[in-house]
């Protein structure tokens, strides 16, 4: 498996327009094969602040995922809604609840 976590900063005031795109990106997600895991959530000590944590079968589904045309849509839209995402950590997930054996 293939896991990612990260925190984002959205533009100042813009961040709820970021999480709904970031939602509906999970809704995308949902019915993907390959994808497990994607959450979305908002920092509550930072007014602009993001986290995401996702788990994929392999990184091969996770760039192939980039390549999906509502994806690729969508990343255009939030892009700019971006200011930093300055964390971002690649591991290996072992298990756990809601995870394939």
């Amino acid at each position: 498996m293939y896991g990612l976590f990260g925190s984002g900063q959205a533009e100042a005031g813009q961040r709820e327009a970021l999480l709904g795109h970031l939602l509906h990106a999970a809704a995308l997600l949902r019915d993907l094969d390959g994808c497990y895991h994607y959450v979305v959530g908002s920092d509550p000590n930072d007014p602009d602040g993001i986290w995401i944590s996702e788990v994929w079968r392999s990184p091969a589904d996770h760039q192939g995922s980039l390549t999906h045309p509502a994806i690729q849509q969508l990343i255009s839209v939030a892009r700019p809604l971006i200011a930093a995402m300055p964390q971002r950590f690649e591991y290996t997930p072992l298990g756990g609840k809601g995870l394939p054996e």
